[in-house]
């Protein structure tokens, strides 16, 4: 049996920026979005590429968070 870990303190820090992020984008792809021509395929391009970049800017964020506990820092 291994031993439990207690999760670091950079997975707390972590976790309220990316709230504090996921507002800020979710705000931002509104007031974007409110400028899209009406055009379904527009806003199809826009909402599915917004949809899925919100993950790219929180990685190296995710990977910072988890480097707290293997190396001890």
């Amino acid at each position: 049996m291994q031993p439990v870990s207690r999760p670091s303190g950079r997975r707390a820090i972590a976790a309220v920026l990316t709230l504090a992020f996921l507002c800020f984008y979710i705000w931002a792809v509104i007031a974007l979005g409110e400028r899209i021509p009406q055009h379904w395929l527009a806003q199809l391009a826009f909402y599915g590429l917004a949809g899925v970049l919100w993950g790219v800017p929180l990685l190296p964020l995710f990977s910072w968070a988890e480097r707290g506990g293997r190396d001890g820092s």
